[in-house]
């Protein structure tokens, strides 16, 4: 691995942002770097890369519609070259994922309730939707009035993907065989948790979730036959005492599976989590605070030695050094500007 690494920024353009950014993050001398823009693009509030590193794609706003972008990632520059996008009427989605043979991307829609899974062409770019599936439901909490899916994702083989909402308290598995989504099973969190991003264990065998509404961390064992989830645990992700409003945001966990890690907006936080090694269940671990305003996600870097954390209301990034013993985190850089930071994705 070379001494710098390639990050991409996804961004809100409300204000000053013109859309992807990327960044430079230098092993040396820990630091983040040459943030600049890189492709011009209304909203792309969530990125994903394919894992071969050709492609990015971008969730995106084209006037009164909403889809997705692809790019082509140049290999020797890391520059961005548009292939195409896809849009259709309705707001933007708010993530999306790739397959790992890059046959297949799908989107999460807050707002429409829709996961779409679109067919791509053998050059990385969108060819057309292979499906779309409409959820319904609704929950007890004021932000619950219709299904808010945040989240859609291939399971680790990639026969189902998952999709979280918020709305409904629900954890949905989709079967994906002939590119058509069929819903398999639906796992019911806590009425009014608020589920909002999933994680998987590398041992394929659990899966962590983050809620928004009730900023709790849970633990899901996960069987790859069918599909199905069932909840172990559940642990808050904010201290008893913070009493103001939390929006938990992201999950993501360590290579190694020891430490899962999430994002806390308003108490401006990335709370630590050891995995137990035979249950698999979490133990808190520390608080730091994210020395901005409003993590809305974070990513560890391919060497697992880093964390960035994208601060979307101060419009800056956070760099940790992260021991990969303890699972703790050390600041070495604030304020990197990046205007409405949303999402943050190294090249694999």
């Amino acid at each position: 691995m070379g001494k710098q690494l390639t990050g991409y920024i996804g961004t809100y353009t409300k204000a000053e942002s013109e859309g992807v950014y990327k960044f430079v993050l230098d092993l040396e001398k820990e630091r983040i770097t040459d943030v600049v823009p890189a492709a011009k693009l209304d909203n792309p509030t969530y990125l994903t890369i394919s894992d071969d590193n050709r492609y990015l794609y971008a969730v995106s706003k084209e006037g009164e519609k909403g889809g997705i972008t692809a790019y082509k990632i140049d290999s020797a520059n890391h520059e961005l070259t548009l292939l195409n996008s896809f849009a259709k009427a309705g707001s933007p989605p708010c993530h999306v994922s790739v397959k790992s043979d890059n046959t297949n991307v799908v989107t999460a829609n807050y707002h429409t309730k829709e996961v779409i899974s679109y067919l791509t062409d053998t050059n990385g770019s969108l060819k057309e939707i292979a499906d779309i599936a409409v959820q319904d439901g609704s929950g007890p909490h004021e932000r619950q009035e219709k299904p808010h899916i945040h989240f859609s994702g291939y399971t680790p083989d990639e026969n189902y993907v998952i999709a979280v909402d918020l709305g409904s308290d629900e954890i949905i598995t989709y079967s994906v065989a002939g590119d058509k989504l069929t819903k398999e099973h639906v796992c019911k969190t806590k009425a009014g948790s608020g589920p909002r991003h999933i994680v998987f264990a590398p041992n394929k065998k659990f899966a962590y979730v983050m809620t928004e509404l009730s900023s709790e961390v849970l633990t899901l064992a996960y069987q790859a036959e069918t599909g199905e989830f069932t909840q172990k645990q559940a642990i808050k992700a904010i201290p008893d005492d913070y009493k103001e409003v939390n929006d938990g945001s992201a999950i993501h966990i360590s290579d190694d599976g020891k430490y899962v890690y999430v994002g806390n907006r308003g108490h401006n936080s990335i709370a630590v989590f050891a995995v137990n090694e035979i249950t698999n269940e979490l133990t808190f671990v520390e608080w730091k605070s994210t020395e901005g305003d409003w993590p809305r996600d974070f990513v560890l870097d391919p060497t697992n030695n880093y964390l960035v954390a994208a601060n979307q209301k101060s419009g800056s990034l956070t760099l940790y050094r992260r021991n990969q013993e303890t699972g703790e985190l050390k600041v070495l850089q604030t304020d990197v500007p990046a205007p409405e930071a949303v999402c943050v994705k190294f090249l694999n």
